[in-house]
């Protein structure tokens, strides 16, 4: 008996792009197995290895049987095999490849001859299967759960001009960001039609971590990923829809997860220096003999703001190791320490701007860029550690396993209406409506899934079982802070929240026909809420009382969801992905022994995915569209005498988007999108179906536009061999509607970025606003008073609006320490 040399077949789809093939490390050959049939002549299993960027097999599927004894022998040898990963130039890639493994009948033997031990079965000590290969890099596959499920590679856009990394998830369609609470407040997302706020529509993850803070005064769900530092952000995976099974609470306009990861190795030194002094310093350092997945990272800025009150400082570090544990096992640990303080400007009314009066010089931008109350801004603390057990499993199963815990602190403070909603001791005067809004958290929690590596209808590892396990212990609460001096003289509330989230999927993929995959699965979530109110009166129709009480309530909610994938060419697949989400209640609205309402979320969408070149070639390009809708039980909206979201009903969406990205290989890189999208509040009584009727939600713009575009190339300048990159920033922003049939101006902001390379030392210099456009980052409409606590507030609303920054300059020094090798 012998086992026959494998022959690695890679399918090369264009010699022009330098290809280097993987290289076998540890390549045992398969062991007969000892329950083997007589070979009456030889069996050939074909399987088909994923071999992934670290050169381990991470997929075997088998593609032509010889039965389920040799194919078991098969698959249990291939896991076992180590590579050398494929590379495009110094880019490691996942391959695909078809190996037949042959088993044979044994040579015949002399009458008197022994029988074969089990050690002589296996083959000749120390020979194994020899390769031949030719690259073929793997395509890059259609979203897994739905038209709107982007697995984003920051890649070459990581030269366009942002300020953090939640600038990144502007990669994805119909994403606009604005931020009206200072350079380390948390973003207002509005994404798919949705005003998301500063988390509570949209679940955020980093790397596996949930950042969602549970009953956050500020806002239930609040996220902040400021403090990610965007040099250490591989990749994004940002799934628009409760679409996937995996996705959970605050998941109802979809999720965004960061990867982390550092692909440059050695020391990365970053100092820059801009407008309104601004000053940020960034080191990165990945172990040159180690993965992507080690690195460390500092990261401080400093800046005085683009006007006054603007201030802000902050700092953060991040490290990950992973390590071996055993043959088939990792290890990932994980952690981050961050703080950070920041002023706020808050907003003014624009008649105020428009006719002068404001507290600062005449001139015209003074006005812009002034402040009414300058007791606004916040301060912030975070840590997060984790830790991430991978395992292999036989027949190409995985298992992963995480810990985590995340200690959080934050005070923010500001200032909606001025002198408005006070209701003062008799005979004294307002003492102002700042609010100050208080959380401390911690999070503990576990999370992990498995795939037992099954195969079902020629697919392999078809079913996904996964958990959540979360307990957070907050305490949070707002009090308003008088005009003068900035004590507090009122408590709004005042809760110690207690919540344990325990949470179960499962996933199941098959293709019926070769044209046809069908995903879905279904979710569970059940929530126990604990309360302590800390702010009951000291007094009731009874007589006196303790200021306090205990409430606890329950919940639970079943999500099924579903996608059908219809391949119509190669290139060309069409999905359609239906699912329900939800959020779950802020615990500060609960009633004791309430079983604990939901916002439920039920959406559908249909579109195409399209991909041409890429596997191997020297470029790929890769266009999306879809229509989708969206219907929500309990929505909220902002409310500027609360200083956050509050209830207002049922509210639907319907909407489309379309995105394309084109890449030649590391020269060229540019992605386009525009979307669209209605929200409304559905007349009471009307039917579901009727989606696009009712009255349109404020705060929500209808038509988003973006493009990010980055070129590099070579040239020589008096001999001497220089890189140079341009990079694009554009984003389009369409009116957006406002309370009592008002709208605001689009917006038009361009960013723009020039690079000159030369060996280890890299100069830049980049524009953000280049036409400096005055422009408001964010806008209201309401009734107000500003003018002081005696004068009489008038009924009538007005304009709100906090200023976007203007031009500003930024320069930056970047030098490279520790390669070993040159750089792409």
């Amino acid at each position: 008996m012998w086992i026959s040399p494998l022959v690695l077949c890679l399918l090369s789809a264009a010699a022009e792009v330098p290809v280097s093939p993987p290289v076998p490390l540890e390549a045992a050959p398969p062991v007969m197995p000892a329950d083997a049939p007589v070979l009456p002549a030889p069996a050939t299993v074909l399987l088909r290895l994923t071999i992934d960027e670290s050169g381990e097999v991470s997929r075997v599927e088998v593609r032509e049987s010889a039965g389920a004894v040799f194919d078991g022998a098969a698959m249990a040898a291939a896991l076992r095999w180590r590579f050398q990963p494929a590379r495009r130039g110094e880019v490691p890639l996942e391959v695909q490849t078809d190996v037949p493994v042959t088993f044979t009948p044994p040579a015949p033997v002399a009458e008197a001859a022994p029988a074969a031990s089990p050690g002589e079965r296996e083959g000749k000590a120390g020979e194994g299967p020899s390769f031949s290969t030719t690259v073929r890099g793997r395509a890059q596959a259609p979203p897994p759960s739905a038209v709107g499920d982007f697995q984003i590679s920051v890649g070459q856009l990581a030269d366009v001009p942002r300020n953090s990394a939640s600038d990144l998830m502007l990669l994805a369609p119909g994403v606009m960001l604005a931020n009206h609470g200072g350079e380390g407040h948390a973003d207002t997302i509005f994404i798919r039609g949705f005003d998301a706020g500063e988390g509570k529509d949209v679940e955020f993850r980093l790397n596996g971590v949930p950042l969602n803070e549970v009953s956050n005064a500020h806002g239930h769900g609040y996220a902040d990923t400021y403090f990610i530092i965007p040099e250490l952000v591989d990749s994004l995976r940002i799934t628009e829809g409760p679409y996937d099974p995996a996705q959970g609470d605050f998941g109802v306009a979809g999720t965004v997860e960061y990867q982390l990861g550092l692909k440059r190795r050695g020391l990365t030194a970053s100092a820059s220096a801009g407008s309104f002094g601004s000053r940020r310093l960034s080191l990165v350092w990945g172990p040159p003999e180690s993965s992507e997945a080690t690195f460390v990272g500092l990261l401080l800025r400093q800046g005085q703001g683009f006007g006054p009150n603007r201030a802000y400082a902050n700092a953060g570090a991040m490290a990950q190791v992973e390590l071996r544990v055993g043959e088939e096992t990792r290890l990932r640990l994980f952690g981050t320490s961050y703080a950070a303080r920041f002023s706020s400007a808050g907003v003014v009314r624009e008649t105020d701007v428009v006719d002068g009066r404001m507290p600062c010089s005449a001139d015209a931008d003074s006005q812009f860029f002034c402040l009414y109350d300058a007791n606004q801004g916040g301060a912030g603390q975070r840590h997060i550690v984790s830790a991430e057990l991978q395992s292999r499993l036989r027949r190409g199963g995985r298992f992963v396993q995480q810990g985590f815990l995340v200690v959080r602190q934050m005070r923010i403070r500001d200032n909606f209406t001025g002198f408005l909603n006070d209701v003062p001791p008799i005979g004294e005067s307002q003492r102002g409506d700042n609010t100050e809004q208080y959380y401390r958290g911690t999070t503990v929690g576990l999370r992990g899934r498995y795939s037992p590596g099954l195969t079902l209808l020629g697919q392999t590892q078809p079913l996904e079982l996964g958990y959540v396990a979360r307990f957070d212990d907050v305490i949070t609460r707002a009090r308003r802070l008088r005009d003068h001096g900035g004590a507090p003289y009122s408590t709004l509330f005042d809760n110690q929240v207690r919540t344990t989230n325990l949470g179960a999927y499962g996933s199941l993929r098959l293709a019926p026909l070769s044209w046809l995959t069908l995903r879905g699965g279904l979710r569970l979530d059940t929530f126990l809420f604990g309360v302590e109110d800390q702010n009951r009166p000291a007094s009731d129709r009874q007589g006196t009382r303790i200021p306090e009480e205990s409430i606890e309530a329950y919940g639970f909610f079943a999500s099924p969801r579903l996608t059908a994938e219809v391949r119509l060419s190669p290139q060309l697949i069409w999905l359609t992905s239906a699912g329900l989400g939800a959020r779950s209640s802020d615990a500060a609205a609960l009633s004791d022994a309430e079983f604990a309402p939901y916002a439920r979320v039920t959406a559908a969408e249909t579109g195409l995915g399209w991909n041409l070149g890429g596997e191997g070639r020297a470029y790929e390009l890769e266009a999306r569209g879809a229509l989708f809708a969206t219907r929500v039980s309990q929505d909220l909206v902002f409310d500027e005498t609360a200083g956050r979201n509050q209830p207002v009903g049922p509210s639907q969406r319907l909407g489309a988007f379309g995105t394309a990205r084109f890449t030649l290989e590391h020269r060229l890189d540019v992605q386009a999108s525009v979307a669209w999208a209605r929200a409304t509040l559905p007349v009471p009584g009307a039917s579901p179906w009727k989606v696009w009727d009712g009255t349109v939600m404020p705060y929500i713009p209808q038509l988003l536009g973006r493009l990010d575009a980055s070129v590099r190339g070579d040239i020589s300048l008096a001999g001497l061999p220089l890189g140079w990159n341009l990079a694009l920033g554009h984003s389009a922003i369409g009116p957006k509607p406002l309370p009592l049939d008002r709208y605001s101006e689009p917006i038009f902001l361009f960013d723009v970025a020039a690079r000159a390379r030369w060996k280890w030392m890299d100069l830049g210099l980049s524009v953000e606003n280049l036409l400096d456009a005055r422009w408001h980052e964010a806008e209201f409409n309401y009734v107000s008073n500003f003018r002081g606590p005696d004068a009489p507030a008038s009924l009538m609303a007005t304009r709100h609006f906090a200023a976007g920054a203007p031009r500003t300059f930024r320069g930056t020094l970047t030098v490279y320490l520790d390669l070993q090798e040159e750089l792409p």
